[in-house]
């Protein structure tokens, strides 16, 4: 029996369970990985909102990721919130010699419309897409990022090709924010190779931790070994499923439906 692959989360707490920490635990565990945290904010939230957040010192954050590299070592790193621009440069410093996988979430906003990063942390975030091989803003942070509009499908691509081309990863621009019937996800390359992924829009309230559960779904697939386009293809596949299986829970935007995705999204398998 191969080994799962060892996944190490640097993210926030989530304490109604939905996204962060907690869904990156259920998204590695369902895709057969072994699931590592590094904590760096305790939020009080639920699918209503933020109601609170207190973030971790950096020095701590650093050190809960360094105790899982230094003895259980990691294939794949997935970074979401931050907290704080000392907490991303601490990141990026320690991941400085990692040789595995990254994949960057550059969370700014929660779907609740919670704000999660100021411009200060923002600008950090620079040095981890230097490090990274794949980051997956969506339409908003793409904007955020590079200064420019992201209302056309050109737009978007061309967006996407100069965040490429500035830090040296590979970007998923996630098309959920946009208003078409269809979302599409654009994968481009710093080469300026991209690929599309389409799908029908899911009309559903629980959409919250979507972004979590794709870039650590993503970071497990890589993890097994896969392609980073079959990976993206795969990842995909698994939070349709869970959007799809929702529970149902909570009065906003209520989580996804993780414990409920069984052999849709093997990490081996082909994609449909």
């Amino acid at each position: 029996m191969n080994a799962p692959p060892r996944v190490l989360a640097i993210a926030g707490s989530d304490s109604s369970g939905g996204a962060g920490i907690q869904a990156d635990i259920k998204t590695v565990t369902m895709l057969g990985g072994y699931a590592m945290t590094a904590i760096t904010a305790i939020t009080a939230q639920n699918t209503t909102g933020v109601q609170a957040v207190e973030p971790l010192a950096p020095e701590l954050v650093a050190q809960q990721a360094r105790s899982c590299l230094d003895d259980i070592g990691a294939d794949a790193v997935k970074i979401g919130m931050l907290g704080s621009p000392a907490t991303a440069r601490a990141v990026a410093d320690l991941l400085a010699g990692f040789d595995g996988h990254v994949v960057f979430d550059p969370v700014m906003v929660a779907t609740s419309g919670a704000v999660l990063a100021d411009e200060e942390t923002i600008e950090a975030f620079g040095a981890l897409m230097r490090r990274a091989t794949l980051a997956t803003p969506n339409l908003p942070e793409l904007a955020a990022l590079t200064g420019m509009p992201c209302a056309t499908p050109d737009e978007i691509a061309a967006a996407a090709h100069r965040l490429a081309q500035d830090h040296g990863c590979a970007v998923l621009a996630k098309g959920g924010h946009g208003a078409e019937a269809r979302v599409t996800d654009r994968l481009v390359h710093t080469s300026g190779d991209f690929a599309s992924f389409g799908d029908a829009r899911i009309e559903t309230r629980h959409t919250h931790g979507t972004g979590c559960t794709l870039s650590s779904a993503i970071a497990t697939l890589l993890g097994h070994g896969q392609p980073l386009e079959h990976a993206v293809r795969l990842g995909r596949r698994f939070v349709i499923e869970a959007l799809r299986k929702a529970p149902g829970f909570g009065a906003g935007h209520g989580p996804l439906g993780h414990q409920a995705v069984r052999g849709g999204s093997s990490s081996t398998g082909s994609a449909s």
